[in-house]
């Protein structure tokens, strides 16, 4: 399958925001959508020993949403065949068992000459022990569009590691000014 993936050509350098995944509607997904937002990408997959990670991964959606964290879900067949199921089917699985509500693409490959762009730019910014070398590999993405940081598939999304990398690039909040009396209507 051939998709328009990459905004510009593949180069060294440019930003995660440069990249459009498919989500599971087909729709594009466009990764510059999420500048100004922390977005940790997950390759994903139903049938593996790791796949209890969705349930903490929508506890980090729910907990960091708010402040402005986005998880981008990316099922993956390409380690051990463990996600053969449909794009609706890996849909509706992760909804009924997870209560996934955080962005999912299609069945996408993250590895080896026909990985999608996303993953070939983020495998040229890190080292060889920086690549999903299994399923549950994250991505931490700064607001800039930057790789901020990446955990193995060992790592899960309850991680203190992984929480505190997450509120390091949390988008800066607003507060309320101070002094400011809210007047009862």
């Amino acid at each position: 399958m051939s998709f328009g993936f990459a905004r510009a050509k593949l180069a060294e350098s440019g930003t995660a925001h440069q990249f459009t995944f498919l989500d599971m509607n087909g729709d594009i997904l466009d990764m510059a959508d999420f500048a100004g937002k922390t977005v940790l990408v997950v390759n994903t997959a139903s049938r593996c020993g790791f796949t209890k990670q969705y349930a903490g991964l929508q506890k980090l959606y729910e907990d960091y949403q708010s402040r402005g964290l986005v998880i981008l879900g990316v099922p993956s067949n390409d380690f051990g065949k463990q996600e053969p199921g449909t794009d609706s089917e890996i849909g509706q699985f992760c909804e009924s068992s997870f209560g996934v509500t955080f962005p999912l693409t299609i069945k996408t490959k993250v590895t080896g000459e026909a990985a999608h762009p996303f993953y070939a730019w983020a495998a040229r910014q890190v080292s060889a022990l920086g690549r999903p070398r299994w399923n549950f590999h994250k991505y931490l993405i700064s607001p800039q569009g930057e790789l901020a940081d990446w955990f193995s598939s060992m790592t899960g999304p309850e991680d203190t590691k992984l929480r505190a990398a997450v509120e390091r690039w949390l988008p800066l909040q607003t507060p309320e000014p101070l002094g400011k009396e809210r007047i009862p209507a």
